[in-house]
């Protein structure tokens, strides 16, 4: 997903992210009064589920205010130099032997993110394709660790991008979780949709926000089934985006998994998460907190993250999945 995310919550409906997929210069509110006007101005909007439709246009003016929004002269981190943040979260590809070394006599299981991991960020979401070497390196993966997908993409959107049935997916940022393919009809499996209620409104919303933003050139929605993305291209890149408001997020998605494959609170498992956006940092929290796991974000610039390390981009990520396969072939070989 796009990086530099201000996540504005409310306690009653929804979730709003607005974002700048440049990296290099994230978007960032100009005062402290802009974010408790735009906090006030969503939670009136949509404090009723009736009142959701009318609560568009509310949303919609404040997502086109650009009296909101600037751009940063230069990254939140600088102050502390690059060096010194590849020191705090040094490459995985560098400390590779490292990780390996906590992760011997371990299961390792594997959770990647899509966009900006395993493709590309590009303008149009819809070409966010994964390159072959990379799904036959996932694929990969997949033979050799439990392997899992956790997107902001709906299920049926990445699985198209990555097209592996032997993997886990848990679309929506986790709020559709399916399973590998299994039997002779090969239907997945649905494990938990914690947000199902909540399908008639999303569609809904879906519905005002295609009809809001027909006229504005370069502007996409896109239906992930649990939540609506709006990229919005017109001035600065940014991104609405409209989610449930359940207690659900990418870490309870990781969580979710490892208890459903049997590997939750066990010492001699070492989850791996790798992922480059502001909503993956819930899963690096939860597995930085647990002591048992270790998140790598993917970043060319510094920026502040639970992750104990890095990667740039995701050639990077495909290298290091390739190391993680050969490791495992070593391993049970004997050869290390």
């Amino acid at each position: 997903m796009t990086k530099q995310n201000h996540v504005l919550s409310t306690s009653l409906m929804s979730t709003f992210i607005i974002s700048s997929s440049s990296s290099s210069s994230p978007t960032t509110i100009k005062k402290p009064l802009a974010t408790i006007t735009l906090r006030r101005l969503i939670t009136t909007a949509i404090a009723r589920k009736k009142d959701a439709v009318n609560g568009c246009d509310w949303i919609f003016d404040t997502l086109m205010s650009t009296t909101l929004f600037t751009r940063s002269p230069t990254h939140d981190l600088d102050v502390l130099g690059a060096s010194n943040w590849i020191v705090r979260h040094p490459s995985a590809l560098s400390v590779f032997d490292e990780i390996m070394r906590a992760a011997n006599g371990k299961q390792i299981v594997v959770f990647l993110d899509y966009d900006g991991t395993l493709s590309p960020i590009v303008r149009d979401p819809d070409q966010a394709f994964m390159s072959d070497a990379m799904r036959a390196t996932v694929k990969e993966v997949a033979v050799n660790f439990p392997t899992a997908i956790v997107s902001g993409r709906c299920f049926d959107k990445v699985y198209s991008f990555v097209r592996l049935a032997e993997l886990y997916y848990a679309g929506s940022h986790g709020m559709d979780i399916k399973g590998p393919t299994k039997g002779p009809n090969r239907r997945q499996k649905v494990h938990f949709q914690p947000a199902l209620e909540f399908l008639p409104m999303i569609n809904e919303v879906y519905k005002i926000l295609l009809e809001k933003t027909k006229s504005i050139p370069g502007a996409k929605v896109e239906h992930n089934k649990f939540c609506v993305s709006v990229h919005y291209r017109c001035v600065d890149e940014k991104v609405l985006e409209v989610r449930p408001s359940v207690n659900w997020d990418k870490g309870k998605a990781v969580q979710f998994l490892l208890e459903s494959l049997g590997f939750a609170n066990r010492k001699d498992v070492m989850p791996i998460y790798i992922g480059d956006d502001q909503t993956d940092e819930d899963a690096f929290k939860v597995l930085r907190d647990k002591g048992n796991g270790l998140g790598i974000i993917v970043s060319h610039v510094p920026k502040a993250t639970h992750a104990f390390y890095s990667l740039q981009e995701p050639s990077e990520v495909m290298n290091f999945l390739r190391r993680l396969v050969e490791w495992k072939r070593l391993y049970q070989r004997g050869q290390l």
